[in-house]
């Protein structure tokens, strides 16, 4: 008899331990489309004695966030209908658009897709990812400002430097700079 007490016993105290631990709640994975109406991905070129500015727009994509956090996505470059902003124009845009650049003939698309996010702050993450532009995948990362990551949506931008050599656009060397200024703003919705 003693031993049947003892058993309820610990059976009521363990069941009664569980009931007061916290409830782990399961928050889903949201994915956001990206916005191609809004997201860009803006360049600078510099050369010796001067520089150029324009912009790709972003196709398509998605980004996944948990719990307001960035975890993973990928987007698409549209390479094809580069925009050049200075007075460079149509014709500047055209050189771009051939071999000497990014060969869009063969090469219309370049896609980033983002393999690891680790957050530093807040809303400040370094972003890893691999880009493949122009038939090369390498690795690049970067530090992002994620401004939102709500029930309104999603947006996130990150400036940074990119060696366009590494990826076989060598047009230039010694009077166009290798290193081209990037700045990428990307909107999401559900």
């Amino acid at each position: 008899m003693k031993k049947i007490v003892f058993a309820l016993l610990g059976t009521a105290f363990v069941a009664g331990l569980y009931s007061f631990s916290p409830v782990k709640s399961v928050k889903e994975v949201v994915t956001y489309s990206v916005d191609a109406s809004k997201s860009r991905v803006d360049w600078v070129g510099s050369k010796k004695n001067d520089f150029h500015t324009g912009y790709f727009t972003v196709k398509s994509g998605s980004v996944q966030v948990d719990g307001g956090k960035l975890t993973g996505g990928e987007f698409v470059i549209d390479l094809a209908n580069v925009k050049v902003t200075d007075g460079a124009g149509e014709k500047l845009a055209g050189h771009l658009k051939s071999a000497d650049f990014f060969d869009v003939a063969k090469f219309s698309e370049a896609t980033y897709t983002i393999t690891g996010v680790s957050y530093t702050n807040e809303s400040t993450a370094t972003i890893n990812g691999t880009l493949n532009l122009k038939g090369a995948a390498l690795p690049v990362g970067f530090t992002a400002a994620i401004r939102s990551a709500n029930e309104k949506g999603f947006f996130a931008e990150a400036f940074f430097s990119l060696d366009r050599t590494l990826f076989g656009v060598n047009y230039g060397i010694g009077n166009v700079a290798k290193d081209v200024q990037i700045a990428v703003h990307l909107y999401g919705k559900k």
